[in-house]
């Protein structure tokens, strides 16, 4: 079964090909790259679940067909035989297809809550002095149904004082992690799960200076074992969000806008054939989206006119943007660069005009990006003054100019 599943990786990889560009390419039939938690729990879905099904399916019938044209042709079988029906037979494509179901939708079940509903993790940080072995995560959510209550809900990470989080590698969206993962039962032991309070107990005291991180919560996302039995549990828990973008769009771009950080928005448009590149062209925009590397971003969307979606592939998100109505869902970048999408609702004469850019960015980057906005918009820095210098790309400009 491993030696399975890490074909069906390979096979992805492949069929993906050169998508991991950060952006649909014309000519391949794989999924884009996978660079959130829950693009990476739709993506062993669809490899680990659906593609075995659909081929399994595909080659029993052709094989039946080749094996009834061959056995049962006129030249083979002159006199068919008369009869209507099979009892055997008809149990089998009864029962079958009804078991194939259940093993499409018992795993979708979880893919789809994880979707729909907006994380709530909670992190908890202590610094190690080199002699406590128990640390304690506050288990006090606001609803008594969300809190841990087994281990795989808590993950416990050990980092230095001044280590910045494991970066992934250039190469594959891997997790964005605060430090060494550790493993419960054999690192250390929990008790009081399901408790307010949960004491986590190290075998051997953390050095002193070392931070012990604590991440809790029902919210696990990311590619878990097939089943829950085969492969290997990559999953996550992800914390509550951060940050809140909101998306409005209109015939025939997009309005940014960051409650959390002040009364500025902007808006996004297409560039004209002569501003990029032809490879870019119909994706490129002139005002990205920007949010920080790791962290749990909301996004609420909204229509001035007609329906339109917000989509992003590479983090498995597509949310209709309904005039009147707020809708939201959520993503956790884990990788730096630029991103393309584009409007997935038929939208008018000029649908195919209404890409998508976000430039996911560190987190100074970030802070220095949203005090360029505020002093566009006449208002005093958020973070402090330091001078960082932007990613290329990232830009911006109030809403109805440039």
């Amino acid at each position: 079964m491993k030696k399975y599943l890490a074909a069906m990786a390979a096979v992805g990889a492949t069929l993906a090909g050169d998508a991991v560009a950060q952006r649909p390419v014309d000519g391949h039939i794989g999924m884009v790259e996978a660079c959130a938690p829950i693009a990476a729990e739709v993506h062993g879905f669809h490899y680990g679940v659906l593609l075995p099904i659909i081929s399994g399916i595909s080659f029993l019938v052709l094989g039946l067909l080749l094996w009834v044209i061959v056995r049962y042709n006129s030249k083979v079988n002159p006199t068919p035989r008369k009869f209507s029906h099979n009892t055997m037979v008809e149990v089998l494509w009864t029962g079958i297809p009804i078991l194939i179901l259940l093993a499409i939708a018992l795993p979708s079940f979880e893919l789809l809550y994880s979707e729909d509903v907006i994380p709530d993790g909670k992190q908890t940080v202590a610094t190690a002095d080199g002699a406590t072995t128990d640390f304690v995560f506050q288990n006090n959510f606001q609803e008594e149904r969300r809190r841990v209550t087994r281990s795989e809900q808590l993950h416990v990470f050990l980092a230095s004082a001044n280590a910045a989080p494991q970066a992934p590698a250039s190469e594959s969206c891997a997790h964005n992690r605060p430090g060494k993962l550790l493993r419960a039962g054999t690192d250390y032991t929990v008790t009081g799960l399901g408790k307010p309070e949960i004491h986590v107990k190290f075998s051997t005291p953390p050095a002193a200076g070392e931070e012990v991180v604590m991440r809790g919560g029902r919210s696990l996302v990311g590619k878990g074992k097939l089943f829950g039995i085969f492969g290997k549990d990559d999953r996550e828990v992800v914390l509550a969000p951060t940050i809140t973008v909101k998306a409005t769009g209109f015939q025939w771009g997009w309005i940014y806008s960051y409650p959390d950080f002040g009364d500025f928005e902007f808006t996004s448009n297409i560039l004209p054939a002569d501003k990029t590149t032809p490879d870019l062209y119909h994706w490129e925009v002139d005002n990205h989206m920007v949010v920080p590397v790791g962290e749990t971003i909301r996004v609420t969307t909204t229509s001035r006119d007609v329906i339109h979606s917000w989509a992003m592939p590479n983090f498995a998100i597509k949310i209709d943007a309904v005039p009147g109505r707020i809708n939201e869902t959520w993503f956790k970048a884990e990788k730096e660069g630029t991103y393309y999408g584009q409007c997935s609702e038929l939208c008018g004469e000029k649908h195919a005009f209404m890409p998508i850019a976000v430039d996911v960015v560190s987190r100074p980057e970030f802070e220095a990006w949203v005090n360029k906005q505020r002093a566009m918009a006449g208002l005093s820095p958020m973070f402090g003054a330091k001078k960082v210098k932007l990613a290329a790309g990232v830009q911006g400009a109030p809403a109805g100019g440039k």
